[in-house]
């Protein structure tokens, strides 16, 4: 279940014109920097001028919509169907049919058994995912045009003929599937909060009150015949909206959509349920208890729901509240008073209602009360005083670029058209609310917080502590003996299309340029958005701390964009917004990076501003002192979330403590480190690696190269290398011997465990991996890998598992990440090196196997490289693993010529479960005695 965690509104929101900024407190609305006119920003207007998805639509004779969209610029269609039916629609005692659902229809339907995502793998998908919110549930893929018509097979399969293969068996599976779905999610910092909010805000018996989750009491309770007839009720072709989107025509889609979808019957009159937006009849406030690093303060509201006319103005306040990075929150509580390390505002607006929300997290030692009445102050002063025009304009411009830049994908574009459709019944419902952006005002902004947000407030407040029982998911479905349910009586279809011959990628052609101070320029033209994507990339990332000052590197980072010796962080934020650009500074293992992406309108002024982060960073020590503590909470954070603990844990004990990979993946360094550097320091770390002597600079733009050059010449041209020595990294200490072992890092309360494992093998990111990857594929990252396949779709243990090779510059480790339900965390351990000990011996790489991963991975080479953004990613890590431009384009080939002998021998050359080093953070109280039968040894810890 993936999460609709904003409306369409707050996606695509849009267009306030810009004008004369209304006076209001300096405090609260600090003035537009005098230094904005310098970076000059397209009219907002001529950004919406790019916002246009041309359609066609049509409807069956049983009731299903259709609609098209056209566009050729890649030999692929997005398939996206969306039902009408979300939690919302469930009635007691129902809770969370509708994602168990968007579960049991992913495991085949009559004419096509098994996994359904084992089907489409040999498709060459991209996107290919379904997931279920309060109002609907929607299911998406993206393939190669020659294999559209097996693709629609599949999709209208299991709308019309999908029940035969939802029996008994099947059913208990998924019912274990999205219970560890739910611990997965509870098992997170805060994770209870979702249901909290949900039951403070709404009555009982309101639509929306129940998560969309649901009730594992309910999903146990339910009989297979319950089940069937809920799909029965509300799947059918009439409650389902279908869009193709991409390298097709309004006549081929008519001729298909009437084959392979006509022939389904109309199903019963689905009337989405109704909900009302209730009022509290006074302030509720609630105190939760978690194992959590901060306190954190909530305020919360029911607000009306996307198609009312406040849903615009309440979405344009919350992101001037505490959505944009210069929010009002963001200048009273973290830069102003540095009371919080993080704030943020909300509104998630759904068919109905809507939720707005408000968060701090307190920085610790701070008034927890103190902090909730200055964030009330500010809240206050928005409603009865209300935003600036400009304000507002910033709002605009960040949600058009966003927009413009979602549409680049055919499947963003198809998402777009069906929820317009589904919940407004008009495809074009993105231009009403662009146009709605367009014309709103500070006054109407206003208007709509004060009707709003002046009605009683449910504060939810979650203090550290141990977490309160709550109703854990069941460990297994109800011992009842299942009812029986009537035979299901199978219709005949037609035989399933054959796939067509998929071409080979065509990948844009790469061209080199040189600045004038010497820093390379790769670049590749894509025109087909109005973007332009920069990355500007040094040969540092966070292997380049010293073991003795682990997150300076990420701190130095955090620095660069809080602040330049001509623009505050304030400026740098409103400066982006105005611009309607995004820029990013960030690491990996072997790289740092400041990203740009911007509409090419506005390349020139975010160049500029991006040019300013990279080249002057001004390290104020205000600043240091203000990133300190929060580089210092958020290690504290880290302590309390399972992958966090997991990733700081692993790799010292596989590379060793002196090695630059032997520290934690997320690169926070250690409290000692933090709490010692000084701003001399960070402006020595910044000069040893942020040079241009150590950078190249890659882009993927509509412009040519030429412009492209000039204008990054006028940003960078003139930049120089300081007189401090260039930074280096030593990778030359040995990697100790690895035997197979546990870890255990006792999180008590878990009711999952996660099992993170791994060794280093013996080949580095340069090496030719292509062959290795692809037998891992059929072991432990496809969907249907060995090992997920194992522990999810037969054993119903978890929620998801993989296992690979994280290709790292220098040696590369192969890495098992498997969150486990806690009392089956032995078992899937034993499970694991089983599955692996079989892989590599007896049971290798079979035929039916290879077929499929070849076929799956050349058919989704044109949807893996659709966008900009996959492009600018591939030219990046051409550049950093060493391989020729042409390199995408050689996959194809080099792959279909693999054997399962190459690919068996691949594998056993460098994968040795002998070798693991298994941590698991999970309760001790409840794992250590599964562990200990193993024949393992077993180190228990405390977190670190």
């Amino acid at each position: 279940m993936r999460l609709r965690l904003v409306s369409l509104a707050a996606l695509v929101a849009a267009m306030a014109p810009v004008a004369p900024a209304l006076a209001l407190s300096p405090a609260v609305a600090p003035a537009a920097t005098p230094l904005a006119q310098d970076l000059p920003a397209a009219p907002v207007a001529d950004l919406v001028a790019e916002v246009a998805i041309p359609w066609s639509r049509f409807t069956l004779d049983n009731g299903l919509t259709v609609i098209v969209h056209e566009d050729r610029k890649a030999p692929v269609v997005a398939v996206s169907v969306w039902y009408n039916v979300g939690s919302k629609d469930e009635p007691a005692g129902s809770t969370g049919f509708a994602h168990l659902f968007e579960h049991l229809m992913f495991g085949g339907s009559e004419n096509a058994p098994g996994s359904y995502l084992g089907r489409m793998r040999n498709l060459g998908p991209s996107n290919l995912n379904g997931t279920t919110w309060f109002d609907r549930t929607n299911y998406f893929q993206t393939v190669p045009t020659p294999a559209l018509e097996q693709a629609l097979f599949l999709e209208s399969d299991r709308m019309g003929y999908l029940l035969g293969e939802v029996g008994q068996e099947v059913l208990d599976l998924q019912r274990g599937v999205v219970q560890n779905e739910k611990r997965q999610g509870d098992n997170q910092p805060y994770g209870l909060f979702q249901y909290a909010r949900l039951e403070a805000l709404f009555p009982e018996g309101h639509p929306y009150r129940h998560s969309t989750i649901g009730s594992m009491a309910d999903l146990d309770a339910a009989s297979l015949e319950t089940v069937r007839n809920w799909f029965r009720d509300n799947y059918g072709p009439n409650n389902a909206v279908l869009v193709l989107s991409g390298d097709i025509d309004e006549a081929t889609a008519r001729t298909l959509t009437a084959r392979y979808f006509g022939p389904i019957a109309r199903g019963p009159v689905n009337t989405p349920a109704q909900a009302s937006i209730p009022t509290l009849a006074a302030p509720v406030s609630i105190t939760l208890k978690d194992r959590v690093a901060n306190t954190r303060l909530t305020r919360n509201w029911a607000v009306p729901g996307m198609l009312d006319a406040d849903a615009v103005p309440l979405s344009v306040g919350a992101e001037i509240l505490g959505g944009l990075a210069s929010s009002r929150l963001d200048n009273a509580l973290v830069r102003g008073d540095q009371t919080a390390v993080g704030v943020s505002a909300n509104l998630q607006a759904f068919h109905r209602v809507g939720m707005f929300s408000v968060t701090a997290n307190v920085k610790p030692g701070e008034d927890a009360a103190a902090v909730g009445a200055r964030m009330d102050a500010v809240l206050a002063d928005l409603i009865a005083n209300g935003p600036s025009e400009e304000e507002v304009a910033r709002v605009a411009t960040g949600y058009v670029s966003g927009l413009v830049q979602s549409l680049e994908q055919v499947n963003g574009k198809a998402s777009t058209l069906a929820e317009g459709q589904l919940y407004a019944g008009d495809p074009d419902h993105y231009r009403r609310e662009l146009e709605a952006y367009a014309s709103v005002t500070p006054a109407q902004v206003r208007a709509a917080m004060q009707k709003w947000l002046t009605r009683p407030v449910a504060s939810i407040t979650i203090e550290p502590g141990e977490r309160e029982a709550y109703t854990e998911a069941a460990a297994a479905p109800s011992g009842a003996a299942p009812v029986p349910a009537a035979e299901i009586q199978r219709v005949a279809r037609m035989p399933m299309p054959p796939i067509g011959d998929v071409p080979d990628l065509d990948f844009p052609d790469v061209e080199r340029a040189r600045l004038s101070n010497g820093v390379e320029v790769v670049y590749a033209r894509v025109d087909t958005v109005p973007v332009t994507r920069v990355a500007v990339e040094f040969d540092a990332g966070y292997a380049a701390d010293r073991a003795d000052r682990l997150g300076a590197h990420a701190m130095m980072l955090d620095l660069m964009d809080d602040g330049t010796t001509t623009r505050d962080s304030n400026a740098l934020a409103e400066a982006q917004e105005r611009l309607g650009a995004s820029i990013n500074l960030g690491a990996s293992m072997d790289r740092t990076s400041a990203t740009l992406s911007t509409v090419t309108a506005n390349l020139a002024p975010s160049l500029t501003l991006l040019a300013d982060m990279v080249r002057n960073p001004a390290f104020a020590p205000s600043e240091v002192e203000r990133i300190r503590a929060q580089r210092l909470s958020g290690l504290a954070s880290e302590r309390t979330q399972p992958a966090a603990i997991a990733a700081r844990a692993l790799p010292p004990l596989m590379y060793g403590a002196d090695s630059p990979y032997g520290r934690s993946f997320t690169g926070t360094g250690d409290e000692a480190t933090i709490r010692a550097l000084t701003r001399a320091d960070l402006v020595a770390e910044h000069d040893a690696w942020v040079r241009p002597d150590n950078a190249t600079v890659f882009v993927v733009s509509d412009l040519p190269l030429a412009q492209v050059t000039a204008q990054l010449e006028a940003a960078f041209g003139d930049w120089r290398a300081p007189t401090a020595a260039k930074g280096t990294k030593a990778f030359d200490a040995p990697i100790p011997a690895s035997t197979a072992r546990i870890v255990l890092i006792d999180r008590p309360q878990s009711p999952q465990s996660l099992i993170y494992g791994g060794a280093v093998l013996p080949v580095s990111g340069t090496d030719d991996l292509l062959t290795l990857n692809a037998a891992n594929t059929i072991l432990g990252t496809d969907f249907l890998s060995r090992i997920n396949s194992d522990l999810r779709e037969t054993k119903g243990w978890s929620y998801g598992v993989r296992g690979g090779p994280n290709a790292l510059e220098q040696r590369v480790p192969y890495i098992v990440n498997a969150p486990v339900q806690a009392n089956r965390t032995g078992e899937s351990i034993a499970a694991l090196i089983a599955q692996y000990e079989r892989f590599l011996g007896p049971d290798g790489v079979t035929p039916e196997e290879r077929e499929k991963t070849v076929n799956g991975n050349t058919r989704s080479l044109a949807g893996g490289f659709e966008t900009s953004a996959q492009i600018l990613g591939a030219l990046r890590s051409n550049a950093l693993y060493r391989r020729p431009d042409n390199y995408q384009e050689t996959l194809s080939s080099r792959t279909r010529a693999l054997t399962t002998a190459q690919m068996d021998a691949a594998a056993r050359a460098v994968i040795d479960p002998d070798q693991f080093i298994w941590v698991v953070v999970g309760d001790a109280s409840v794992v250590q005695p599964q562990l200990e039968t193993l024949g393992l040894p077993v180190e228990v810890r405390s977190i670190q």
